[in-house]
């Protein structure tokens, strides 16, 4: 719920060892430090970066900036 009330569309999350690939579809001017700081202050949220740090193998409060960072698609086969 809260990632919705951020303007967090869709997302996936993807797992291979302890690489997390994080796929978000948002609006074309989502602001991803202000949405994830907002977020952070949500309920639940610091459960799910419990779950999750787990996963990435940091500590529960490292900020979103420290474990998530921007790709770029270099490739996408359409039908």
């Amino acid at each position: 719920e809260g990632m919705r009330q951020v303007g967090i569309l869709e997302m996936e999350i993807y797992l291979i060892g302890n690489h997390l690939t994080m796929i978000v579809d948002a609006p074309a001017d989502f602001d991803w430090e202000k949405s994830m700081s907002r977020l952070a202050t949500l309920p639940r949220q610091a459960e799910w970066e419990a779950l999750v740090s787990k996963f990435q193998g940091c500590a529960a409060d490292a900020k979103s900036t420290d474990k998530w960072h921007p790709m770029e698609r270099i490739f996408r086969l359409y039908d």
